[in-house]
C-alpha cells in the first residue's frame, strides 16, 4: 500500500496543476483525504518549503486577474475570504493600479452614458459600491461623468 503522505501530495499537487490555491482553501479541499491534522499540516509546508505552495503569489494572481471588474474592498474581501493575511493582501493590491481609472472602465461599459436623472445616477453609484469602489473613486468618476 502506498504511503498515505505521498497520495496526499500527489493529490495537493494535482490540484495546484490546475490552478494556484491560497494555503487555507487547499487545506479545505484535502482534509477529507487526510488520515490526521498533522499529516496535511506537513504536507502543506512541504509545498510550502518547495514554493510549491504561496499565499502571496495567489493573492498576486487573483488581483491581477480580478481586477479588471471589481474595486479594492471588493478585492480584499475576497482574499480574506480564502485565507490570505493582510500582509499578502497589502503587497498584491498595488498591482491592481488605480482604482479611480478601473472604476471608470468598468462604469464605462456597463453604462455608456450618463446619468440622466438622480434617480439614475444613484442606481449607477450603488453598481460602483457593489463591485467595492472606494467613495473617492465613485465620486470621481461621477464628476468626471457630469464633465
Amino acid at each position: 500500500m502506498a504511503d498515505p503522505s505521498a497520495a496526499l501530495r500527489v493529490a495537493a499537487l494535482r490540484l495546484l496543476t490546475r490552478r494556484d490555491h491560497s494555503r487555507a482553501e487547499l487545506k479545505a479541499k484535502l482534509a477529507a483525504q487526510a488520515e490526521s491534522e498533522e499529516q496535511l499540516e506537513a504536507v502543506l509546508e512541504r509545498l510550502q518549503a518547495e514554493r510549491l505552495l504561496s499565499d502571496s503569489r495567489y493573492a498576486s494572481q487573483r488581483v491581477v486577474a480580478r481586477a479588471g471588474r471589481y474595486g479594492n474592498a471588493r478585492l480584499k474581501q475576497e482574499l480574506r475570504q480564502c485565507g490570505i493575511g493582510d500582509d499578502d493582501i497589502a503587497d498584491a493590491l498595488p498591482e491592481a493600479g488605480d482604482e479611480a481609472e478601473r472604476c471608470k472602465a468598468v462604469w464605462a461599459r456597463k453604462f455608456r452614458e450618463l446619468p440622466q436623472s438622480a434617480a439614475e445616477r444613484a442606481k449607477q453609484m450603488r453598481f460602483l459600491q457593489y463591485r467595492g469602489f472606494s467613495g473617492d473613486a465613485i465620486r470621481r468618476v461621477m464628476r468626471g461623468a457630469d464633465e
